[in-house]
């Protein structure tokens, strides 16, 4: 079967090469297919997150129309960078978006508790008080010479204290099982933010998180380290083993991450075969736990490949920079970004991960 990149590399843009006869309706089958592809992801989209999906949809039903006609090879690659940054840009609105509803809803609970509360407390006051009329009442009710009064204060008060009481039992217990709701509510959000920060395949933080935590350490001002750790030549094990072999690494790697940091580091995925770990903590304190990170989590490695169990010796770079006061995030990582390409050529020789 011939390739869409058999096209591309075609000598003449816009042009298709010499083909087989049976060859000849795959290209306008692929490009076809690889339209649809993206209606149903504009449609996925909305799905998803109506209130972010409408743009997306309309960008890349935009992008497939353009494909529709006068297509080049570099319409084609073009294409492929454009849909990316679309699809990456609005995970991460798409992320905040539903992050802020989340907040929204938690305080909207937090306030239907403190509601109830003060609602229980009111009418514990309120009966209190009553009890206390009650009890005057009784005090005059004891005048020998208003005895029908007397019976008959006695039995209202008794009925209205009776009453008051149902009252005052029942209200606890309608705001114990609302304090039970509010809780497992509260319980509920608390998973889903805790679902939403978090890297499907690592487990680690996502990039969004992670950067939400760098910012938090801006605005307080506090002195903070970011490293920026990059898997050196990750890319042959995708190629050499498959990516199912790749993700293994990704996911034993985060785990030795996360195992071998202090409780007071962050560990997060920043993207692909990157990771940021943000450490609470000064250059100087920062970089021997970080060299102990190096020397604890490089090393071998078994994955499942398609052949079976291959052993890998893995490698990595990681790059370190300290927060600036009043220096931007971005700065900050790019940094960080710069020292970890720093690291990883001088260290070019063991890059490739390779069987033991």
């Amino acid at each position: 079967m011939i390739s869409i990149k058999k096209y591309l590399d075609a000598d003449h843009p816009g042009s298709e090469p010499e083909l087989e006869p049976d060859q000849k309706n795959i290209f306008p089958a692929a490009m076809s297919a690889y339209r649809s592809a993206l209606q149903e992801m504009g449609k996925c989209s909305m799905d998803a997150c109506p209130a972010l999906g409408d743009e997306l949809k309309q960008n890349l039903g935009g992008l497939g129309e353009s494909l529709s006609k006068g297509i080049t090879a570099e319409k084609v690659t073009a294409s492929e960078k454009t849909v990316k940054e679309k699809l990456q840009d609005w995970g991460k609105r798409a992320t905040a978006h539903y992050q802020q509803k989340t907040n929204e809803v938690k305080e909207i609970l937090i306030v239907l508790a403190r509601t109830a509360e003060s609602m229980g407390e009111r009418d514990q006051r309120c009966a209190e008080q009553i009890t206390n009329v009650t009890s005057r009442l009784k005090t005059i009710a004891n005048l020998e010479d208003l005895t029908q009064i007397r019976a008959s204060i006695e039995q209202s008060a008794s009925e209205l204290k009776t009453s008051i009481d149902r009252m005052t039992e029942e209200g606890k217990v309608v705001i114990e099982q609302l304090r039970g709701q509010v809780t497992n509510y509260q319980a509920k959000l608390e998973e889903a933010e805790k679902v939403a920060s978090r890297d499907s395949l690592t487990g680690a933080v996502n990039r969004r998180c992670a950067e939400n935590q760098i910012d938090r350490r801006i605005e307080a001002k506090s002195p903070f380290c970011v490293a920026i750790l990059d898997i050196d030549s990750f890319k042959h094990v995708n190629d050499e083993y498959g990516h199912l072999a790749g993700d293994e690494l990704l996911k034993q790697f985060a785990t030795e991450l996360k195992s071998r940091s202090r409780t007071t580091d962050l560990i997060g995925r920043w993207g692909g075969d990157e990771f940021v770990i943000i450490l609470d903590c000064d250059l100087a304190k920062a970089k021997p736990q970080i060299a102990r990170l190096h020397e604890w989590v490089c090393g071998s490695y078994t994955v499942s490949g398609t052949t079976g169990p291959v052993k890998l010796r893995v490698n990595a770079s990681i790059g370190l920079a300290e927060y600036r006061l009043g220096e931007p995030a971005k700065s900050l990582v790019a940094r960080a970004d710069a020292d970890m390409y720093k690291h990883k050529a001088a260290s070019k020789a063991l890059e490739t991960p390779a069987r033991r």
